[in-house]
């Protein structure tokens, strides 16, 4: 009924002892080495064919974990709601790409090519009996092709030890099936004692590899995601139930599906560090190449934001808004320097207001005088108490003929025009006299 599973499986064994029969030396009996190699690269085979299945499954996982907040909120403000919680949820996967398929499907398609590795490691001893057991004699079974297995290639796995035990041998395994692992008419030459032995390494061996890629996988886990009952309880079970299940369950099995599950966990726990070390070092040049695109596509100090600027490929409005905000805005002042007449005129807010009766021409030589004075006085700061006081006078003068300004650039502009009132006041001093002094 599952040939399309059992074919395929002993194919790519039949083609590794193939490759290592005619590596490593044959024994008298069988070359149990060789089959040995083959159960494990037929591991090393399927885990190739999942590799990139495996990747997307660990980038599903971090997705998953990136996205959980959001779930949370979903769960939280639908929790009332099943379906549309369920609508939400699936509309904010299909948004990020999020495929929970991807998650399991490594996992699924090792569970078949389990299924077909026990039951063609069964089908070269059929000397059991039972519901689904043929129950053939040990002359017959030896006689009978396996799948991809010719009788010869049947009786030369029959006859392969490793450690001194055969293949599909197991500890629960009743001692009328021995006879099938010798030549008809020769004695047993292995005993239960040696399958335990052998085989109950293994078992802690493939129960320790469960436990530690289980841990690995528990330790990237973020806080969020540990916090949740569901992977509490997952957690749980990948970190003890599992592995004390291949303790428990060991026994029942064969020699070649303990070395299976040995060498799958091995592969899965390296495969797992240089998958991981290769997404670390991605998503790390990923933000290096961000802050080096946001460092070049930062707007000049003092500069506005176009708001009719298309945002690049990968750039989003978070992007530019912290671009903006990262230009210092203190490095107008300190680098421009004083403003030159014709900036000042530009700018609305410290153009001088012409009084009644005033002409422009007169309003830009007013500009002008006070832009130099303003230059004048950050080139060449006082240095005595006279020079001080003269200014605050002068300052104090210009407030008082110039009360109806009301901005501090209205009054710098009006100290030249005030200047000038002075003067014809100085003059008519000059020529009057002053009043109550001497003549």
């Amino acid at each position: 009924m599952l040939n399309f599973i059992y074919y395929p499986v002993s194919w790519i064994m039949w083609v590794w002892h193939w490759i290592f029969a005619e590596i490593t030396p044959d024994n008298p009996g069988g070359n149990g080495v060789a089959w040995a190699l083959s159960v494990v690269f037929l591991v090393f085979t399927l885990r190739a064919i999942l590799y990139k299945p495996f990747v997307k499954q660990i980038r599903t996982t971090k997705k998953m974990q990136e996205i959980n907040p959001q779930l949370q909120a979903i769960r939280k403000k639908y929790a009332k709601d099943r379906v549309k919680m369920t609508e939400e949820m699936q509309k904010l996967q299909k948004e990020h790409g999020f495929n929970p398929l991807l998650g399991c499907l490594p996992m699924l398609l090792q569970v078949p090519v389990f299924i077909g590795l026990f039951h063609v490691l069964r089908s070269f001893n059929r000397t059991a009996t039972g519901m689904g057991q043929l129950g053939m004699s040990p002359e017959q079974t030896r006689e009978v092709g396996n799948y991809a297995f010719s009788p010869e290639l049947v009786q030369n796995f029959l006859d392969a030890r490793l450690f001194g035990v055969p293949l599909s041998a197991f500890i629960t395994e009743p001692v009328e099936q021995f006879q099938a692992f010798v030549q008809p008419g020769a004695p047993i030459d292995f005993t239960r004692t040696q399958i335990a032995i052998v085989v109950i390494p293994m078992m802690i061996i493939a129960s320790i590899a469960t436990h530690m890629n289980s841990r690995a996988s528990v330790a990237r886990q973020p806080e969020a995601a540990l916090e949740n009952p569901q992977t509490r309880m997952m957690n749980m079970l990948a970190l003890y139930i599992f592995p004390l299940g291949i303790l428990v369950t060991g026994p029942f099995f064969p020699v070649a599906i303990l070395l299976y599950w040995m060498s799958n966990n091995i592969w899965t726990y390296g495969q797992q560090h240089l998958v991981f070390g290769r997404i670390a070092k991605e998503e790390e040049a990923a933000k290096l190449e961000k802050q080096e695109k946001q460092k070049a596509n930062a707007p000049k100090p003092g500069a506005r934001p176009d708001p009719g600027r298309k945002l690049a490929k990968g750039e989003s409005a978070g992007d530019v808004d912290e671009q903006a905000s990262a230009a210092p805005a203190a490095a107008v002042a300190t680098s421009a320097g004083p403003l030159s007449g014709l900036q000042r005129w530009l700018r609305p807010d410290r153009r001088p207001k012409a009084d009644a009766g005033t002409s422009p021409a007169e309003a830009d030589a007013v500009a002008s005088g006070s832009d130099a004075t303003d230059a004048t006085d950050a080139s060449s700061p006082s240095v005595d108490g006279a020079g001080s006081a003269g200014q605050t006078a002068k300052s104090g003068s210009s407030a008082k003929s110039g009360g109806g300004q009301k901005s501090s650039a209205g009054q710098k502009s009006g100290t030249a025009h005030v200047a000038g009132k002075n003067r014809k006041g100085n003059a008519k001093r000059k020529k009057g006299g002053r009043p109550g002094g001497r003549r």
